[in-house]
């Protein structure tokens, strides 16, 4: 019976989305660096197609990895032969999937008869898209709508650009979301975020901070990718753009920015979920980005908004030396994390990408910090710690949204105070 499932999946996945029957995801745990060097032999073993939601680190931090069904059994044998211990974080991928499109399709059919955008439910492009414009032209005196450039397949990269004087180059925070395709909490935290600057811009403390400053939201980083997810494999991570050389698609846009690019803390394969790409900004999308911070000039707050694991990251990624702003970056870390947890009690950790999650080369925080001056260059990594990681359930995404803008308004707000 279960050889028939697995058929049927491969059959199904042939002519439409790719499914997850069967596929688990395991949370290991090596007890030294001599298990994690085990772990990493695993990421070399293309034919198994492990996917990796949180690669081999440090073995005081754990490794997730969806494991499609045909290779669960080698990969436990694997594991329990070296001693490596795991459990089963999550135990079918698509009974997940299989739930959050019941989840959508039942807000879908809600929007349509009440006429209402739902913010606490996943929406596709098109209607991130259709959204925008509505929001735009309501709220007309604040709001506009920038187009910064476009992706490999043509997609327009949309900014709301929040602001009281808008033929100014005024100080600005810059936000952006989505940059890896399947983390949907980002952009649906988005979304809400957007709407909470509209409709909170005359109180305190938004109010003082758009007295001096511009706010910049890219609620949908990778578009094509994005609608990848939603039409064709749910757990595609990079962009869409073809690789010369290769039957391989895509580049992982959060390894593709020019600071300390093609390190090893990224992929020069092309088939990995890390790979770098060919060169520095490679990627329309990152030079859309790039292009849009370095031309304003005047970029004081850079948050790029990931998921799974509730981490506030800063520089670097890409080297163990400490910025020259290391001190401040932390101390402000931990009073936006606490500011966070206050209100539904979510823990989160902070600190260097390099000393709290793993070496990671060519990101934005890093590239922000380096090459675009911008002192205050973060990372959040929101909900949550594993148990849905990328499947985050729809009624998780208020509470995420709500506790991830009491750490935005502490990091804008700090900007603001030192803006003349």
């Amino acid at each position: 019976m279960r050889a028939l499932v697995v058929f049927t999946a491969l059959l199904m996945g042939a002519f439409g989305q790719k499914l997850f029957i069967g596929d688990q995801v395991l949370r290991i745990r090596a007890s030294d660096e001599e298990q994690m060097a085990k772990i990493r032999e695993l990421e070399h073993l293309e034919q198994l197609q492990i996917d990796f939601w949180r690669g081999p680190a440090m073995p005081s931090l754990p490794v997730d990895m969806r494991v499609p069904f045909t290779s669960l059994q080698a990969v436990k044998v694997f594991l329990e032969t070296n001693n490596i211990a795991y459990t089963i974080m999550i135990d079918d991928v698509q009974s997940l999937v299989d739930q959050e499109q019941e989840e959508i399709k039942i807000s879908q059919i809600h929007e349509k008869s009440t006429r209402s955008f739902n913010f606490a439910s996943y929406h596709t492009l098109d209607e991130i898209y259709e959204w925008m414009d509505s929001f735009v032209s309501a709220n007309a005196a604040l709001v506009s709508k920038m187009t910064i450039g476009q992706s490999s397949e043509g997609r327009p990269l949309y900014v709301l650009r929040f602001s009281r004087q808008k033929d100014a180059k005024r100080p600005a925070i810059w936000l952006d979301m989505g940059i890896h395709s399947r983390e949907w909490i980002t952009q649906a935290t988005g979304l809400w975020t957007a709407n909470k600057i509209a409709a909170t811009h005359t109180q305190e403390p938004l109010k003082s901070i758009l007295d001096k400053m511009d706010i910049f939201v890219l609620l949908v980083t990778n578009p094509d990718g994005y609608v990848f997810t939603h039409t064709m494999n749910r757990m595609w991570r990079k962009t869409r753009s073809i690789q010369k050389g290769s039957s391989c698609i895509g580049v992982d846009p959060n390894r593709n920015w020019d600071a300390g690019f093609g390190g090893p803390g990224s992929s020069s394969n092309p088939c990995s979920e890390t790979y770098h790409g060919a060169r520095p900004h490679s990627e329309p999308e990152i030079q859309s980005i790039a292009g849009a911070v370095l031309g304003h000039g005047n970029v004081k707050v850079m948050l790029t908004i990931h998921s799974y694991s509730q981490m506030l990251l800063f520089p670097y990624g890409y080297k163990k030396e400490h910025c020259p702003d290391h001190d401040k970056l932390n101390t402000l870390a931990k009073e936006a994390t606490d500011a966070l947890a206050k209100l539904h009690n979510t823990k989160y950790t902070f600190g260097t990408t390099l000393e709290t999650i793993y070496q990671a080369d060519g990101t934005t925080t890093d590239w922000a910090y380096d090459k675009a001056n911008v002192t205050y260059s973060y990372t959040f990594e929101l909900r949550d710690k594993g148990s849905y990681g990328f499947l985050l359930p729809a009624n998780q995404i208020l509470p995420t949204a709500e506790e991830t803008w009491e750490a935005l308004k502490m990091i804008m707000q700090r900007a603001s105070n030192e803006t003349p």
